[in-house]
């Protein structure tokens, strides 16, 4: 006889649209990634990725964090001038008094 899935109970209507009592993170993995309990969760589930980063370059993990205090412009000239490359910027020179 075949094994018959069963599906999960639709909550009464009003249910399970309370808040979630989900404590937020206070660890985080080397990827960036908050380190949360969440017991309710099947890993090995098809719709659940248990490693998104598997695959991945050491490059592509890196966080950067956006810096609120920088242009567009100066963000991507100082990540350019970090990496090595000679770049001319258009942002006037505070030193020069421009």
């Amino acid at each position: 006889m075949a094994v018959k899935k069963q599906t999960p109970a639709t909550p009464a209507p009003g249910q399970g649209s309370e808040q979630a009592n989900i404590p937020g993170a206070t660890d985080f993995d080397p990827s960036g990634a908050p380190i949360q309990e969440a017991s309710d969760i099947d890993p090995s589930h098809p719709a659940v990725d248990d490693n998104p980063r598997k695959g991945t370059t050491v490059d592509q993990n890196r966080i950067d964090f956006n810096d609120p205090t920088k242009t567009g412009a100066e963000a991507v000239v100082d990540n350019l001038r970090e990496q090595g490359q000679d770049v001319k910027s258009d942002e006037p020179d505070e030193k020069k008094g421009e």
